[in-house]
């Protein structure tokens, strides 16, 4: 049965997010509906008064100071909607839409935005009909709001442009009549309220979370793999080191990776006799490396939990004084921040889990027979996955130059300065295929280094992660084709098998709860 997430608007759990992400269904709290319909009144007051108020009676941006008038409110609202549809692109994944979806149902039903409840209704039974608005992904600069993708998801709903159904693209006006929905009329400010937001960005930085949490837990299992593959040791995991460093992250990675290797027998094969002093980096700065990693990815966390349950369209509604207040909530510097911050820990996931792949591959560094073949010369073993997770890694490295520090003026400089966060986030989701890819190869290597000290074997835990593998590839004796083999051990990565498989209650998550 799939799981039901019930919406709390402005106390969404990140764990929650997470869920809807991938696959889970959603309910809204009902309780909210007072405040929307407060808010809708509010708006109904001021059409009534005839007041000039942005984004109700008045143009867009810097045709602000145009007044509209009573009889031409509606086509106002369905004019910016399709105006403003003028993304580019390919369209931006459906799991990541159904979250631009859930994030944007939570944000109007605070009340703030003065939408009717019959528009919550209706992207409600959107979103329950698994009706996924096509959104060209490109096209915004995270300021005034994700303005053209917001544009793409809201003509939908008006029966313009397309949809999703069951994976196949179908024109906007049939999916709703096949789900038995009428296209949307927009009232007074609804456009607005739709388009102005920062959903799309928040949702693509969340999606990039959530995937680099699976590849971050999977790199701590192939990290202690590799260790135990080139007899490292794991004396510089010890729990004393890091508490006189005190950062949590590497408190809390070390603990997991002596969790992971408690019991290896290949490990102590060597406490004795061996005349290697210290392990190189790759193996020995895992806590100080991931444990960075992981703070980061918390922060990041804490930030988009903050921003999931914020109201960030423009102007917002006051519906206990009647006022409606023009502001900057739909700048997305902190998602842009955010966005950046998983760029950078994506990045060194993949970059030290290569350093490793080149040290097992390496016989001086590793001990083990040159590129993890019995008969190197004869066959090339390991020696081009090292080099595609090289090529990989250098590619994030690229990607992850920070967006936010961009800005290029738009709105006739009306908007002078924009925080570039959606594609700041739209990066994350190839950056994270990139790490988990490099990891997967990591998982291919370390297991084939660990095979050559048979018959000791590695930790209980890590013993699950090898069969795991091995259940799918065999052992590597001489060349063969090697991409399907990396595509299945990637998918065993990315999928969260991997980390699941060694026992989750060993390695840290990102934290679940966070302040809204």
């Amino acid at each position: 049965m799939t799981q039901i997430i019930m919406l709390h608007p402005g106390s969404v759990s990140l764990a929650d997010w997470r869920s809807i992400y991938f696959g889970a269904d959603i309910a809204l709290d009902q309780d909210c509906r007072a405040a929307i319909e407060a808010g809708a009144k509010t708006i109904e007051a001021i059409v009534a008064k005839g007041d000039p108020v942005y984004g109700i009676n008045t143009g867009f941006g810097k045709l602000a100071s145009v007044r509209i008038g009573t009889a031409d409110l509606a086509a106002l609202q369905r004019n910016i909607v399709l105006s403003h549809a003028a993304g580019v692109g390919e369209p931006l994944p459906p799991s990541v839409v159904r979250l631009v979806m859930a994030l944007k149902l939570a944000s109007l039903a605070q009340g703030a935005s003065g939408v009717r409840w019959s528009t919550i209704e209706h992207l409600t039974a959107c979103l329950k009909a698994n009706l996924i608005p096509v959104i060209p992904g490109q096209g915004s600069v995270g300021a005034s709001g994700d303005l053209a993708p917001l544009a793409h998801m809201t003509a939908a709903l008006m029966g313009v442009g397309e949809f999703f159904v069951d994976g196949v693209r179908m024109k906007a006006e049939a999916a709703l009549a096949r789900a038995g929905l009428t296209p949307l009329t927009l009232g007074p400010k609804e456009g607005l309220a739709l388009l102005n937001g920062t959903q799309v960005s928040t949702a693509l930085a969340l999606a990039g979370l959530f995937e680099a949490e699976r590849v971050f837990r999977a790199a701590l299992v192939t990290g202690a793999l590799a260790t135990d593959a080139a007899k490292g040791s794991d004396g510089p995991f010890d729990e004393r080191i890091q508490k006189l460093r005190r950062h949590r992250g590497q408190i809390e990675v070390a603990a997991a990776l002596r969790a992971l290797m408690q019991g290896s027998a290949i490990r102590a094969s060597h406490l004795t006799n061996d005349d290697r002093v210290q392990d190189p980096y790759c193996l020995r700065c895992q806590p100080q490396v991931m444990g960075a990693v992981l703070d980061l990815l918390r922060q990041a966390g804490e930030t988009l939990a903050t921003e999931a349950n914020g109201v960030s369209d423009n102007p917002l509604v006051f519906s206990e004084t009647g006022e409606i207040i023009s502001g900057g909530n739909f700048h997305a510097e902190p998602v842009a921040f955010a966005a950046d911050m998983i760029a950078m820990a994506l990045c060194e996931i993949g970059s030290l889990a290569e350093r490793r792949i080149a040290m097992l591959v390496d016989p001086t560094l590793s001990g083990l027979p040159a590129f993890l073949t019995p008969k190197p010369g004869l066959n090339s073993g390991f020696m081009i996955p090292q080099v595609t997770a090289a090529a990989l890694v250098s590619e994030n490295k690229q990607r992850a130059y920070p967006a936010s520090v961009d800005s290029i003026p738009t709105s006739a400089n009306q908007e002078d300065h924009v925080s570039m966060a959606t594609h700041g986030a739209r990066r994350l989701l190839p950056m994270a295929a990139n790490a988990a890819n490099v990891i997967g190869i990591e998982y291919l290597a370390a297991v084939q280094g660990c095979d050559f000290h048979a018959p000791m074997t590695s930790s209980e835990r890590l013993e699950r992660a090898r069969a795991l593998l091995r259940a799918r590839v065999p052992h590597l004796d001489d060349d063969r084709y090697m991409a399907p083999e990396m595509e299945v051990a990637t998918a065993l990565v990315a999928s969260g098998e991997l980390a699941d498989a060694v026992g989750g209650d060993v390695l840290p998550l990102v934290a679940d709860e966070a302040a809204a």
